[in-house]
């Protein structure tokens, strides 16, 4: 009781241990509590997911030089470091019913985005697990890497 009272449900918590059992187990409750679960989306079921002509939210939370070296068709650029300037236009740009995947370098940016977005409203957020890199690893070699 004692730490669910000194965590924010609407800000992500990373959970830890030595070989993954425990932070599962933690994670488990966390979302029994409340707690919001990042659903992942893998870099092959992104490639999968670019060619359907459903209807989805692209966003890129990398700064502009990281952009710059890489980036993937239809992203909106969203840097987190200029939150402050974006925030209140994205709310009124994207539709919180749409599919919404979100992209970074590694995929632990993306995934604060995710859970600002699930805050916000949103009910089909994804994180591009691994981001932009693991991307380029596994789905397009020919993409540049940093």
């Amino acid at each position: 009781p004692l730490l669910l009272n000194q965590l924010d449900p609407h800000i992500e918590t990373i959970v830890l241990c030595h070989h993954g059992i425990r932070s599962a187990q933690m994670c488990q409750w966390l979302i029994g509590q409340g707690f919001t679960q990042v659903k992942n989306l893998s870099p092959q079921e992104l490639a999968i997911r670019l060619q359907s002509p459903d209807p989805i939210q692209l966003i890129d939370v990398r700064e502009p030089e990281e952009a710059a070296i890489v980036s993937l068709p239809n992203f909106q650029l969203f840097p987190l470091s200029e939150y402050p300037d974006w925030a209140p236009l994205l709310l009124n740009q994207l539709d919180p019913h749409i599919e919404t995947i979100v992209l970074c370098h590694h995929g632990i940016r993306s995934a604060q985005m995710c859970q600002w977005l699930i805050g916000q409203g949103f009910t089909q957020v994804k994180n591009l697990s691994g981001g932009i890199d693991a991307y380029a690893c596994t789905v397009d070699p020919t993409l540049a890497r940093y």
